[in-house]
């Protein structure tokens, strides 16, 4: 069955042409719809591919790709909100695992989702990656919680993380 009116009011990003791009940080942007099947659970997979940040010290861009993982619960993140919300980035100094973190907190903030994951993939700066992960569980997903940071880390300690490939498994 379509949405109706009602279920779409707080959706008014979407659709709209005179679109406002923010480049400075702007969580306000974010917007919300009701998730029709609460009593399911299942995932939603959000991949990111043209993330960029600023380097808090040089000001010099940073660029990568989120994949951001989340089971809802009554809300649900509108993806073109998500998309300004990110851009609002685009000017902003921080370290990469501070806006994994940032962007983690906000959208349980937004949402409170029963369970949420943000995995950033940077690109090489210095000859580096940092792919910083984040997550967060409600108190009925706190065993979640920890095996997917247990098995990121040892997905990244052997080499055998693919994340690049898949959203969740």
């Amino acid at each position: 069955m379509p949405r109706n009116e009602q279920e779409l009011k707080g959706v008014t990003l979407l659709g709209n042409q005179d679109t406002h791009y923010s480049y400075d940080y702007t969580p306000e942007v974010l917007e919300t719809f009701d998730n029709k099947h609460p009593e399911n659970e299942y995932l939603v997979t959000l991949d990111c591919p043209e993330f960029t940040s600023l380097c808090p010290k040089t000001g010099q861009p940073d660029f990568g790709r989120l994949i951001i993982n989340y089971i809802p619960r009554i809300k649900m993140v509108e993806s073109k909100s998500l998309k300004l919300y990110l851009f609002s980035f685009r000017n902003h100094g921080d370290f990469h695992e501070d806006c994994v973190n940032i962007i983690m907190k906000d959208l349980v903030k937004l949402m409170d989702p029963k369970y949420l994951e943000v995995i950033g993939l940077f690109n090489p700066r210095g000859g580096i990656s940092i792919k910083p992960f984040a997550n967060y569980g409600d108190p009925e997903h706190q065993d979640m919680v920890k095996q997917r940071l247990l098995r990121h880390c040892e997905e990244r300690v052997n080499g055998s993380c693919h994340c690049e490939e898949r959203s969740f498994a």
